[in-house]
């Protein structure tokens, strides 16, 4: 089959002409010129509202857009992932996070055999391990019930689990404390477990190999901390520990009994891993009721994406508009601006998400890629960042895309709040996309001499999306959306969204470094003279 570069695709040379024709055309002439735009450019599906209206964009836009992505063979590209075709390509892997949230009878094959009856058979396990901790039947070494909670992880075995707790911290059993470990700088661990009783705690250990440096770093320091409150008795690990992961062998070895261990497979990668074992911790917090709401959500937002029209598809939606102001207006970030004080963890979950996905240089084929790839993600919640960043959105010198998210109606009712807050989402995106003219400002006494520090530009593009509610059931299609806008971003740019080859450098020359600071005699070093000096300044700031 010939492959067609991208730049090459008709709908993308017209993109680029239609951009040079646009791209100074203010939002306030679009809203001007159509008195309907901010009604029409709007898709609702599975309660979900995307306000897409504040993006510069036209009809003419929208429809190159899906030429583009009809160009790219983007049906086809959803078709092989839901079928189980490996389209991770350089790990000749399926991607199939999908199966983790599809429904009992439901049939998905790979390699000869049906994963979903494997899928369900994990999350019944989970299951019931959740119900005894929650419950108090199961007990510590002691005797004593499991208060606490620990997550140990890192990556997608830390950043899905403690996003999902602290989104869904409403619907979490409020006698049980949950905290995460991820950093392997000790103050993570130390912080983690201050005054928790070991008798009291329980930690779930997620490595899919259980040889993951910095996972079992704190995992040891975790056994030995465990150890120490019950005077060294080996016998204890097995009541105070659980492990994720696919290695038995080393999950024995290292105490833990194997039918306390909970799998997950290689055609689930670790950033989209939150709704498989992984998510194990999050499930003991909300209940497993809570978790396989969570999980129809994300089975719904799927059955969305794979039967939608590209043009009522909200995946496919937000993601050309991020290939748009990426690759045609060279924007380098979006900003993920949460209006719930919940979900304080997106941006960051997100940022892996998104950034390990297509954070890539080189095509399916190895190519070099001649235009951008995946934007930065970043982001704060509420109005915190209204009184931080928002300067540089509103009149700094770049360009940034913004998604705010919000709900209409919070969990927390406390007066006035929820109104303030709300109108804070609605005043930033109309600021944002119009803007202070010098006139108004004039008109508004200003002196001569500081109007133009009070104008504001406008023209700064955003996506509204607003819930009704922030529910286990939401969440799933809200992480479900960004996973398949990742996945079709991916598709567009032809690069593999699901393998991560770019943290294995840092990682392997740590494992020769380490020797080397921890060495009792003067090691012979050869990196260069940068990384040589520093670790001999590490070695004498030791002493």
């Amino acid at each position: 089959m010939t492959q067609h570069k991208l730049t090459d695709r008709p709908a993308w040379k017209a993109l680029q002409a239609h951009h040079r024709k646009i791209r100074r055309t203010h939002l306030k002439r679009m809203f001007s010129q159509d008195k309907q735009r901010g009604e029409r450019l709007v898709l609702e599906a599975l309660g979900i509202h995307l306000d897409y209206s504040k993006n510069r964009i036209t009809d003419e836009t929208l429809g190159l857009l899906f030429q583009l992505a009809e160009e790219c063979g983007l049906r086809s590209h959803i078709d092989a992932m839901f079928r189980g075709d490996k389209i991770n390509r350089t790990e000749n892997r399926a991607v199939l996070h999908t199966a983790l949230r599809a429904p009992k009878g439901k049939s998905i094959v790979v390699d000869g055999h049906d994963v979903v009856p494997q899928v369900h058979a994990v999350l019944d396990k989970m299951a019931d391990l959740a119900h005894r901790v929650r419950g108090g039947a199961w007990t510590g070494h002691t005797g004593k019930r499991i208060r606490n909670v620990i997550n140990v992880g890192i990556g997608g075995s830390d950043l899905g689990p403690v996003m999902a707790y602290e989104a869904l911290r409403h619907y979490s059993q409020r006698d049980m404390t949950f905290r995460f470990v991820s950093n392997v700088d000790g103050t993570d661990f130390a912080e983690a477990v201050q005054a928790l009783d070991p008798a009291e705690t329980l930690f779930v250990i997620s490595s899919k190999t259980f040889t993951t440096l910095e996972t079992m770093t704190n995992a040891h320091t975790a056994r030995d901390w465990s150890l120490k409150g019950f005077g060294g008795d080996p016998a204890s690990v097995a009541k105070h520990f659980v492990a994720v992961s696919t290695n038995a062998k080393e999950v024995a070895a290292f105490g833990i009994d194997t039918a306390n261990m909970f799998e997950f497979w290689d055609w689930v990668g670790g950033r989209y891993s939150m709704d498989s074992a992984i998510g194990l911790s999050t499930m003991i917090a909300i209940g497993p009721e809570n978790f396989h709401l969570m999980l129809a959500g994300f089975h719904a937002m799927d059955e969305h994406f794979r039967t939608a029209p590209f043009e009522r598809n909200l995946p496919v939606l937000l993601a050309l508009l991020t290939v748009w102001y990426t690759d045609f207006f060279d924007a380098q970030t979006v900003a993920v601006l949460p209006y719930d004080q919940y979900l304080k963890r997106l941006p960051a979950y997100l940022q892996q998400l998104t950034m390990e996905s297509n954070g890539k240089h080189v095509t399916l084929e190895g190519a070099h890629v001649d235009y951008n790839t995946s934007p930065i993600y970043w982001g704060e919640p509420g109005t915190n960042g209204q009184h931080s960043f928002y300067q540089l959105i509103h009149q700094g010198t770049r360009l940034i895309p913004c998604d705010f998210i919000a709900f209409g109606q919070t969990l927390n009712p406390l007066g006035r709040h929820h109104d303030i807050l709300l109108a804070n989402v609605f005043a930033q995106s109309e600021a944002l996309a119009f803007g202070k003219t010098p006139k108004q400002v004039e008109a508004e006494g200003t002196p001569e001499w500081l109007v133009p520090h009070r104008v504001f530009e406008g023209n700064r593009p955003s996506n509204t999306i607003m819930i009704k509610r922030l529910t286990p059931e939401t969440l799933g299609m809200l992480i479900a959306l960004y996973e398949h806008s990742v996945f079709t971003q991916g598709a567009i740019w032809n690069i593999d969204s699901f393998d991560q080859w770019g943290v294995e450098l840092g990682k392997a020359l740590a494992q020769k470094i380490v020797p080397e600071i921890e060495s009792t005699k003067e090691p012979k070093l050869k990196h260069d003279s940068s990384t040589n000096n520093l670790i001999r300044l590490a070695r004498h700031l030791k002493q």
